[in-house]
């Protein structure tokens, strides 16, 4: 039997953990066709199917379960050597995968993810966000990116941002017809700009002043899940909105916003950068999390 390139097996392995081809696909950098082909020449020199296929859903055969149960461990074998391999090299290159959310994205990418590509132009980052926390060595990222707390106790986290915070707040314009609110009580007869969460649930803003905590179900004309949609609206007078301060810093600065209910607002956990040990890492993998130890000084 003619020997096998990594590419089949690891075909197998991603079909397997995403259950699609075309997610796998998307992850391998391979296009649904070659994908397919590669598995359809494994699957002939096999002599078995490893996939059941319809046009909505992909599952293992019993032949392959077998085959990923086997496989799997020695593909991680490979890799890893592989990866022992290019690691030698003095010039970091390659592709580095981070899972991060929209917000925490947006603090890091400038002063350290744009930083780090300027310093090495050979590296590509794949930077996904998403609102749900996902188990990044299944998913196959390099990192993740996320709040201090929410970071796997098995994982090593390296914080790469100062403690943040909630800022509240509206423009000009509408504090002027409206008042300012002076407790989060007051928020009830406000127009506030409501939050989706990811998971569809409508977030309550969360408060604490000497260690009581409050949360208010505000009311407004509109519900919105991105903060770029929310910043936009209270830009607009619609009325009061509820971020990650970051995502607002420079309207407050340049007075286009106002921020109410400070004390109110309690420091949140600063973000981290996370991975699982590696015995082998890439040189561009080394590159970034020197880079990130030194971001937050």
């Amino acid at each position: 039997m003619p020997k096998h390139g990594l590419i089949e097996f690891d075909a197998v392995l991603a079909i397997a953990r995403r259950g699609s081809f075309r997610a796998a696909a998307l992850e391998l950098g391979l296009s649904t066709t070659a994908l397919s082909n590669a598995i359809a020449k494994l699957e002939g020199q096999l002599g078995v199917r490893l996939f059941n296929r319809t046009t909505r859903s992909v599952s293992l055969t019993d032949a392959g379960r077998n085959f990923v149960e086997q496989v799997g461990p020695a593909v991680s074998t490979l890799h890893e050597a592989m990866g022992a391999a290019r690691s030698q090299q003095e010039t970091p290159s390659g592709t580095l995968r981070i899972n991060a959310f929209a917000t925490g994205a947006r603090e890091i990418l400038g002063p350290l993810l744009l930083k780090f590509l300027r310093r090495y132009p050979r590296v590509h980052i794949d930077l996904v966000t998403e609102g749900r926390i996902v188990d990044i060595v299944a998913e196959g990222f390099d990192l993740g990116l996320r709040a201090a707390n929410l970071v796997p106790t098995d994982m090593i986290a390296i914080q790469v941002t100062p403690a943040r915070s909630i800022a509240v707040v509206a423009s000009p314009a509408y504090f002027k017809i409206h008042g300012k609110p002076r407790t989060p009580a007051d928020l009830l007869h406000h127009s506030c700009l409501r939050i989706r969460l990811p998971n569809g649930a409508l977030h309550r803003w969360h408060f604490e002043k000497d260690g009581q905590p409050v949360q208010i179900d505000v009311t407004g004309p509109i519900t919105l899940d991105e903060a770029s949609l929310s910043r936009i609206a209270v830009l607009d007078h619609v009325g009061i909105g509820y971020f990650m301060e970051s995502d607002v810093r420079d309207d407050i600065r340049a007075g286009r916003l106002v921020r109410v209910l400070d004390d109110w607002t309690q420091p949140l956990a600063p973000l981290c950068l996370y991975y699982p040990t590696r015995r082998n890492p890439s040189a561009a993998f080394k590159a970034l999390i020197d880079m990130a130890r030194q971001s937050v000084g």
